[in-house]
């Protein structure tokens, strides 16, 4: 037995460290989208189905010899994948279908070792139950959970800050050569206990009828339900904060906390106490995800949200433990619940971008949620039912209500791999009437329609704004300007432009081009030579020569999200190889739940450049409130007059960490 479990631990602390390890790797190739983590999440769910299929099929077919030659040889396959390190061979162009190309990448890079990592806790849970008969095996499978939780948590905590993402990526690989050396001394120990053919030593088993089809279906139904909520629960966090580990691991934690409570033991699901609190847990979320006034709290958001993932997964695999089979149809039971797993995960993450114009399967994902409670609870009391019936009621008035607030002045949508963008238009009159790009829930650049208006610059970019300032101070020189953009938007920084300047807009969202050339002018209007390059900026920027920039502006937030990769002391040297002697990287950092002005200095310090902290408070017309934070080594320009005087001093934080591709923390930037 001590075999078997240190097998289990050891190969489920390695299944889920593996997955922020190499999602980590990955995330600045692709933009830093939080739907790298959600693709991500695709492929650990699918692998997670093979491998659980292959225990299924190997039990039931394979004698112990047999299993024994098949899983060792193919544990000795996987050492050759060896170490996990992606090749930059796999970088994106920018014109690549990003989603598949995340899969392949972790097909060919991580495939076999996840694959034969998935399929070790149902395959020794089944060798365990036959070495061991009247044991219970399902304690192996919270042991195994356990394992999962304690790499998760010791990622953000204790792996993450202190060692480098290759050093981790190399580290794991040892590990796993330490698991394939267990897991086939695990084998071979089974085949010496069960040297007796699988039929055999079931003649003296008590007759126990299979599963129904319709338990296996509720079994899958369960799984699937929990995976969509986990999924997007997550997505609904990490698009208005950031893609980063630590906002990963804290519903994944949630999620699998709840497996080994309702596995570990029965007592530890009091069903009667649990239902109605789940009830009310989906009307809060539904609530608070339609609600418009209540998207702005962060921390009720994320209270919210937490506690009720935490609530309805207790319900659903609190009902999946009490339908689990006897361990003779355990590989069957973990099979349908990975079938679960996976096609709840692909709904969100494949399906969902394809058919639903917005982020709606948090809705969606609720109201099954109240569906399953109300199947669950027909046999029980009828108040149960009768709390199941509002909760229903309640999920889907408040999903209606979501989408009409959605389209509310909405004249356009686009979705795709990297978010949602919608196009709405307001305004009474001819005067006031403009247009303005959405994505999450921030607005990123608006335009009046009224030709006296259309080519001002507006929102973050008026002439009050730290970056309106900076060109306004450069424009009364003779030479042209060339100035490189980090993020499109409405393209309102084009309106700067002049005869000869070149504007260059690097955006890796092709929707973000497509509605810039097509639903608003500043482009189009700009006196400036314009390029819009598709990519990842900072992979564009690494590729190419230096660009003699006069400004480069740091401005590709989505929603309230920030791509870490672009805001990092590497990240800040690549800029300035890129800028003329004397040229400033301006970084936009307008943000209302981080405090990025900080992390900007300190990266700066880092770099031996001096930055300049410029707060707007919107008050001139066509202006919003803005903060930019402009960072060079030419301290006569940033010493003139009309960035001076509209500096605001920067609170430097000595006993911050700079922030670098290793090393982020977001505890310390969020706002209290």
């Amino acid at each position: 037995m001590p075999l078997f479990a240190l097998t289990i631990f050891t190969s489920a602390f390695l299944l889920f460290l593996v997955q922020p390890v190499i999602a980590k790797e990955i995330l600045p190739w692709f933009g830093g989208s939080a739907a790298v983590w959600t693709t991500c999440l695709v492929f650990f769910q699918a692998a997670l189905l093979a491998g659980y299929a292959y225990a299924d099929l190997v039990v039931r077919r394979a004698s112990p010899t047999r299993q024994a030659l098949l899983h060792s040889t193919l544990l000795v396959a996987s050492l050759v994948v060896l170490p996990i390190v992606p090749g930059a061979f796999w970088k994106p162009s920018g014109s690549e279908n990003p989603a598949a190309s995340i899969l392949g990448l972790l097909a060919v890079t991580i495939g076999l070792p996840y694959f034969l990592l998935s399929t070790t806790s149902p395959l020794l849970q089944s060798w365990f139950a036959r070495a061991y008969p009247g044991r219970n095996p399902y304690r192996l499978f919270a042991l195994s959970n356990l394992a999962s939780l304690v790499a998760l948590l010791a990622y953000p905590f204790v792996i993450e800050p202190w060692i480098p993402t290759r050093m981790q990526a190399r580290l794991w690989s040892a590990g796993y050569a330490l698991f394939a050396a267990l897991c086939i001394a695990a084998s071979w120990r089974n085949r010496s206990i069960n040297a007796v053919p699988l039929a055999a030593s079931r003649k003296n088993e008590r007759p126990v009828p299979p599963p129904s089809t319709a338990r296996q279906l509720l079994w899958c139904s369960l799984a699937a339900t929990s995976s969509v909520l986990l999924l997007s629960v997550t997505t609904h966090i990490t698009q208005n904060v950031a893609a980063v580990p630590l906002l990963w691991v804290v519903p994944l934690t949630i999620y699998l906390s709840t497996f080994i409570l309702c596995f570990e033991s029965n007592r530890l699901y009091p069903r009667e106490t649990l239902l109605p609190i789940a009830a009310a847990a989906l009307g809060v979320m539904a609530w608070s995800l339609a609600d418009p006034s209540l998207t702005h709290e962060l921390w009720l958001q994320l209270g919210v949200f937490g506690v009720g993932l935490f609530v309805v997964c207790m319900f659903c695999h609190g009902e999946l433990a009490r339908s689990k089979p006897a361990p003779r149809y355990l590989t069957r039971f973990y099979l349908m619940v990975s079938l679960g797993g996976a096609a709840g995960a692909a709904l969100v993450g494949i399906v969902a971008p394809l058919v639903l114009p917005a982020h709606f399967e948090l809705a969606i994902g609720l109201i099954a949620a109240a569906c399953l409670l109300a199947w669950q609870v027909r046999g029980d009391p009828v108040v149960f039912g009768a709390l199941a019936l509002i909760a229903g009621v309640a999920t889907i008035g408040c999903a209606i209500w979501h989408v009409v607030d959605f389209y509310d002045s909405t004249i356009l949508t686009a979705r795709n791999f990297y978010g949602v963008l919608r196009v709405q238009e307001n305004g009474a009159s001819d005067a006031s009437r403009h247009r303005s790009l959405v994505s999450g829930t921030i607005m990123h650049g608006l335009q009046y329609a009224a030709p006296q208006l259309r080519k001002e610059p507006t929102s973050y970019y008026t002439t009050t704004s730290g970056i309106g300032r900076l060109l306004e101070t450069l424009h009364p020189r003779m030479d042209p300007l060339r100035v490189g953009v980090i993020g499109l938007g409405t393209g309102t920084l084009a309106a700067y432009g002049t005869p000869g300047d070149v504007y260059r807009f690097y955006d890796i969202n092709p929707a973000v081009i497509a509605i810039a050339r097509r639903d608003f002018t500043y482009l189009a209007d700009s006196e400036a030579h314009i390029e819009t390059p598709l990519g990842d900026a900072r992979l564009s920027l690494e590729r190419e020569p230096p660009a003699d920039l006069d400004i480069l502006a740091v401005d590709a937030f989505s929603s309230d999200a920030i791509p870490v990769h672009l805001i990092t002391s590497e990240a800040l040297a690549l800029y300035a190889k890129h800028l003329r002697p004397g040229g400033v990287v301006a970084f936009h950092v307008t943000n209302r739940f981080l405090d990025l002005v900080p992390v900007v200095a300190g990266i700066a310090a880092a770099n031996g450049m001096e930055a300049v902290w410029i707060h707007d408070e919107g008050e001139a017309a066509l202006a919003n409130r803005s903060d930019w934070v402009l960072v060079s080594k030419n301290h006569q320009l940033l010493a003139s007059p009309r960035i001076a005087d509209a500096a605001t001093p920067i609170d430097v934080h000595k006993d911050w960490r700079v922030w670098t591709d290793d090393f982020n923390n977001l505890f310390e930037v969020l706002r209290r």
